[in-house]
C-alpha cells in the first residue's frame, strides 16, 4: 500500500521556522516526483514546491520562493520542506503528494499527483 505521512507542523510565531517531513512507505521516493501543497480554510489547494525523482531539480511557486526549501533524502525515503520567515497567511494544512509519471515537476495541478498524505496543520500566530 502506497502511503505518505506528513509531520512537523504546529504553532509558530510570525517570523519563525518549521521543517515539514513527508515519509513514504510502500514505495520508493526515488521513483517519484514529490510536491508540497497547502490549503487554507475556504481556499483552493495551492502548490508550493516540487522536486524531481533524483532530487537535483527543484521548483518553487512565487509564494514559496526565497522562504521555503525542498529537499529529498532518498536513503531515508523522505522529502522535507524547510519553511522560514513564516507569516500568518502561511497558516494552512500542508500536504505532500507523489507522481511517478514525470522525471521533473509537471506543474501544480493536484490532478497530476496520484498519492497524497493526510496533511499536517501549520498555524502562524502570535
Amino acid at each position: 500500500q502506497l502511503q505518505l505521512v506528513e509531520s512537523g507542523g504546529g504553532l509558530v510565531q510570525p517570523g519563525g521556522s518549521l521543517r515539514l517531513s513527508c515519509a513514504a512507505s510502500g514505495f520508493t521516493l526515488a521513483n517519484y516526483v514529490i510536491g508540497w501543497f497547502r490549503q487554507a480554510p475556504g481556499k483552493a489547494r495551492e502548490g508550493l514546491s516540487c522536486i524531481s525523482k533524483g532530487g537535483e531539480l527543484t521548483d518553487y511557486a512565487d509564494s514559496a520562493k526565497g522562504r521555503f526549501t525542498i529537499s529529498k533524502d532518498n536513503a531515508k525515503n523522505t522529502v522535507y520542506l524547510q519553511m522560514t520567515s513564516l507569516k500568518p497567511e502561511d497558516t494552512a494544512v500542508y500536504y505532500c503528494a507523489a507522481t511517478p509519471g514525470h522525471y521533473y515537476c509537471p506543474g501544480y495541478d493536484p490532478y497530476d499527483f496520484d498519492t497524497w498524505g493526510q496533511g499536517t496543520q501549520v498555524t502562524v500566530s502570535s
